[in-house]
């Protein structure tokens, strides 16, 4: 991994936007080096982020905003279209479609027009396998990731398309990392997702495998972080705001990651406006630096970890209204520069 962020910004994905141009432009205006595709769930209920990553699974029903898998023989031909692609490694039909995704094709072409515009990587996303799996049913409300066949097809589906979102990132920047959103990681473990570490792990590879750039996770509770830092991630994801002390509690698991490229993305920025309001560039940078001076006692070195750190929000920003998320973004960009200064001389 030859990246070394050094504490650049970028952002988790969704805006409350429903003006596509005027998302992605105040995401290169926020985030100009490391751009993130914009999900835009108040413009079209397809945009949710389980709705929008289902595009391409075998039987997918949409009623009412509820996504649900229909098994039957349209499921059937679907899957085995599916398995032909997966095969043959064609992801040619698995990009999310401009209805599903407009910020991912707008920013693209926002990019273009600008030539650049600095991109030094481009960052996407896609709804993580045990979430998605979890939080679709079949016809009996049964999670689709308890069932053999639907099961498996989730996380090959998922690697086609996350595989398929990379390749389109490429047209930004050659340098890509394509994170899994992944809130039902915080329930592992739990009567709500009764599934087997290595069933977690295998789902995570299986989407991983697809991918050439930067892989990462992002979790916006608290979860079992050895789990995560087992697998083949290069950047872990979490909100730092509200449950930064759970990573200390893996200090020798951030150790071992960071002194193999890893790279932490520091959510620090808040999602409500209520502690938007209470916070500003000062209080959230001296929460960071408590949070790294912190692992820096446990043992894990304060220049790696710094300059192999992002800064983030805690997670998607979609819940505020406008005014809001530019606000966040602001925090987010100030952040980032003031961590700069004090660690590398520059913003």
């Amino acid at each position: 991994m030859s990246f070394i962020p050094r504490c650049l910004p970028t952002t988790i994905g969704s805006l409350p936007h429903t003006d596509v141009r005027l998302a992605c432009e105040l995401v290169l205006k926020y985030t100009p080096a490391l751009p993130a595709w914009p999900q835009l769930p108040n413009r079209l209920p397809l945009e949710n982020m389980y709705a929008q990553f289902s595009e391409h699974l075998p039987g997918t029903e949409l009623d009412n905003g509820r996504v649900w898998i229909k098994r039957g023989p349209a499921f059937d031909s679907a899957l085995e279209q599916l398995y032909a692609d997966y095969v043959a490694g064609d992801v040619s039909r698995y990009l999310p479609s401009i209805q599903y995704a407009a910020g991912l094709h707008g920013l693209i072409e926002l990019v273009r027009e600008r030539r650049g515009s600095g991109v030094v990587a481009a960052k996407g996303q896609v709804t993580g396998p045990i979430s998605i799996g979890m939080q679709l049913t079949d016809s009996q409300m049964k999670p689709i990731l308890y069932d053999d066949v639907a099961g498996d097809a989730v996380g090959r589906c998922l690697r086609l398309v996350a595989s398929a979102e990379e390749k389109a990132l490429e047209v930004i920047s050659p340098r890509t990392m394509v994170f899994l959103d992944e809130p039902y990681l915080h329930a592992i473990g739990s009567a709500l997702v009764s599934l087997p570490r290595d069933v977690v792990i295998r789902q995570l590879e299986e989407v991983f495998g697809g991918l050439r750039g930067l892989k990462g996770i992002h979790c916006c509770g608290n979860t079992d972080w050895s789990l995560v830092l087992s697998t083949s991630v290069d950047v872990v994801s979490f909100d730092a705001f509200h449950y930064g002390e759970t990573l200390v509690l893996y200090a020798d698991d951030v150790r071992d990651f960071v002194n193999r490229g890893g790279i932490i993305a520091w959510g620090i920025v808040p999602n409500t406006i209520e502690a938007l309001q209470a916070e500003d560039v000062s209080s959230l940078t001296e929460a960071l630096l408590r949070l790294v001076h912190r692992l820096k006692e446990k043992g894990v070195p304060l220049d790696s970890l710094v300059s192999r750190s992002l800064i983030t929000p805690s997670c998607g920003l979609s819940g505020l209204p406008e005014s809001g998320a530019e606000r966040a973004l602001c925090l987010l960009a100030g952040v980032s520069e003031e961590m700069r200064k004090r660690f590398f001389g520059r913003p």
